[in-house]
């Protein structure tokens, strides 16, 4: 039995807008990755509406439910290939907008998550925040933690989907200007090391009004190694081949007997009540 799976980022340049010709690309850069034995492909937040709306009703238009007709045509082609895809949209749940990223198998739609940590930029201004817990959602045997953007700046985020037993943390982005890049660079590689999981992180490329989206997309492995990168201005697909085990053993012996680390069991959460008192706006 093979212990490794082929992971893929599909790091793609979204029009504003612009549905149908968003899912034709996250429809063809699935086969693609399908055919290159990906067991699982992410694509960037929004992929398949963009980002840089000037208003919640022109959100509204380009918003889809899920499951859906995005959501139905995905399916169909991972049952084909008999692979997995994590996808960014905008999601009309009732009278609710959402930033949703959405999980599909060979066996249709798994999985959705509501992004729970808003910025005010973009159409994050005018979308709802996800009110839900973080939990796993599964791709065959890899357990995945879903995040969106944002989410990755908090590490309780990333902690918690570690301690319920994620072996990949998979975050699709709109990481914007070359500056911001860099700087969540550093973050990916030290939520890896930090919870001895692998990230993937997939960001876009392109511009919308005047908001140029830098790429860099990259998979990161759970001793904050950079397995692939992206460029800052390609469309292109990067790939790993991981292995589960690795993320799903805590314990570092560097020397037996002498020099052994375990970020999860070494971890002092008596000490950490802080953390959960309720926010206070910053003055």
């Amino acid at each position: 039995m093979p212990t490794t799976t082929r992971i893929a980022a599909a790091q793609i340049d979204s029009r504003l807008g612009r549905v149908d010709t968003n899912l034709a690309k996250i429809l063809a850069r699935t086969a693609d990755a399908g055919a290159n034995g990906a067991d699982l492909v992410v694509f960037p937040e929004c992929a398949l509406t963009g980002y840089q709306f000037g208003s919640r009703e022109e959100a509204l238009k380009a918003a889809q439910s899920v499951p859906g007709p995005a959501t139905d045509a995905l399916s169909s082609v991972c049952a084909e290939l008999g692979t997995h895809a994590i996808f960014g949209m905008l999601e009309l749940q009732g009278a609710n907008l959402y930033n949703t990223a959405v999980l599909i198998g060979p066996d249709g739609f798994a999985f959705k998550y509501h992004k729970n940590h808003i910025p005010f930029q973009g159409v994050d201004r005018y979308v709802d925040r996800g009110d839900l817990p973080f939990q796993l959602c599964d791709a065959g045997d890899l357990h995945i933690g879903l995040q969106i953007c944002y989410d990755i700046f908090f590490p309780e985020s990333s902690r918690v989907h570690s301690l319920l037993g994620a072996d990949i943390i998979t975050l699709p982005t709109n990481f914007a200007t070359m500056g911001v890049v860099e700087r969540a660079g550093f973050i990916i590689n030290t939520r890896a090391i930090e919870n001895k999981v692998y990230v993937l992180c997939c960001n876009r490329v392109g511009e919308e009004r005047g908001y140029p989206f830098c790429g860099r997309s990259k998979i990161v492995d759970p001793m904050g190694v950079t397995m692939a990168e992206a460029s800052t201005d390609c469309e292109e697909i990067i790939y790993a081949d991981i292995d589960p085990g690795n993320a799903r053993t805590k314990r570092i012996t560097h020397s037996a007997g002498e020099w052994e680390i375990d970020r999860m069991a070494d971890r002092r959460p008596e000490l950490y009540g802080i953390i959960t008192q309720p926010t206070q706006k910053s003055p």
